[in-house]
């Protein structure tokens, strides 16, 4: 029985040894693979286990300074009110401006500019989104930008936001990208760039925002307008009103402005354009397209006009200063004058000297569409001035001596 026991413990550890040295390199190049398949995962994982640590640390540590300045706050306000007795404010006792009334809350940010609503929109997210609403936004368009904005800018910017809507629509990255970008990069820097981009979007107005429109007018983004006197009152130009693309400086305050070529003649642009020469267009008419004239059965001597000019067909139209004048026939005696009821309708234009070929034109009333000739140009629609502001606006850009 002995020997039959030594024999089998014999035999057992020799079969153990033999099998533990066949299995070893097998466990040893499995685990190998292993490690090599998972290093990244572990390695990522103790990166974010230390970034949790680290951060609660950091929480922890901002926590207990907050405490320690606020007891020291508290305790730098404590009013003695006699010799017993020692009264410290609560932590319920400091206020903050969002502890305001909405209405009084409101006020303020309605008496804040542009660039106060700006930096209070960085405090929080509260009042981020009560700083980026449009009836606080629309107050400042209209002040600064109303008077030099039509609707040919509006559906510029309307067009801007459903590109950028799009785009960004296109630009979002699908989920198997991010699977795919996730195993060739650190799990970390993924996240890092996601985190930046979704943070940057809402710090940033919405896109179809106030906000968003008057921020990128300030920053220099082209709108079309019209330009008195263009190219710096150049002579040919004298009394005019032409389009163009203006884009914002505001280290001066001033515009540039980029003129649509005429005919063979590049693209003319024109700097330091000041904003009293700037105006939105008074029509929604392109300025290739004649304007319908729906004022002249009703103009009379003395009226206040601008009429559409261009040099030749291949020119855009521009708007130009003049008044309607008498017929030939007319001694222009108020009480006798009949001007009106005529089917010719002459128009002045008196910054020209008397018997130039630009002085005088005369138009018909009922069957006018484009007159003219390439000596003399082409003569467009018309538009008769009712308010003052506009035809005080033409006189202070009144020659200083008569053109020829």
């Amino acid at each position: 029985m002995l020997f039959f026991l030594i024999t089998c413990c014999s035999f057992i550890i020799f079969f153990y040894k033999s099998l533990s040295f066949k299995l070893l390199p097998l466990l040893a190049c499995e685990m190998r693979l292993l490690s090599l398949w998972c290093w990244k995962d572990f390695s990522l994982l103790s990166l974010l286990t230390k970034s949790i640590k680290s951060s609660r640390f950091f929480a922890s540590e901002m926590m207990m300074s907050f405490k320690k300045r606020t007891l020291q706050t508290s305790s730098k306000t404590v009013v003695h009110h006699n010799a017993d007795e020692l009264s410290s404010p609560s932590s319920s006792e400091i206020m903050s401006i969002l502890d305001l009334p909405e209405l009084v809350l409101e006020c303020i940010l309605e008496k804040l500019p542009p660039e106060g609503l700006c930096s209070m929109a960085a405090v929080c997210r509260s009042l981020r989104d009560r700083c980026m609403s449009d009836h606080l936004w629309e107050k400042h368009m209209i002040q600064k930008w109303g008077r030099i904005i039509g609707p040919a800018a509006h559906r510029e910017w309307q067009w801007h936001i459903a590109t950028r809507k799009d785009s960004c629509f296109n630009q979002a990255t699908p989920k198997g990208s991010f699977n795919y970008l996730s195993q060739l990069w650190p799990l970390s820097l993924v996240r890092s760039s996601l985190r930046n981009r979704i943070t940057k979007r809402k710090n940033s107005p919405p896109v179809d925002s106030v906000m968003s429109w008057y921020l990128a007018l300030e920053s220099g983004k082209l709108f079309p307008a019209q330009v008195y006197n263009r190219e710096h009152g150049h002579v040919g130009f004298m009394l005019s009103c032409y389009d163009a693309e203006l884009s914002y400086n505001p280290r001066t305050d001033t515009f540039q402005a980029r003129y649509p070529p005429h005919g063979n003649r590049a693209v003319a642009v024109e700097t330091d354009v000041t904003w009293d020469r700037i105006r939105a267009p008074p029509v929604d008419t392109p300025p290739h397209d004649l304007h319908i004239s729906d004022c002249l059965s009703e103009l009379h001597p003395g009226d206040h006009i601008e009429i559409q000019w261009r040099r030749n067909k291949e020119f855009p139209y521009g708007w130009w200063y003049g008044v309607v004048g008498h017929l030939e026939t007319c001694d222009g005696n108020s009480n006798y004058c009949r001007c009106h009821e005529s089917d010719s309708v002459v128009l002045e234009f008196n910054q020209y000297t008397p018997g130039s070929r630009w002085r005088t034109t005369t138009l018909s009333r009922k069957d006018h569409r484009e007159g003219g000739n390439e000596a003399d140009g082409f003569y467009g629609g018309i538009r008769n001035l009712q308010r003052n502001e506009e035809i005080s606006t033409w006189k202070k850009l009144w020659p200083t001596e008569i053109l020829e």
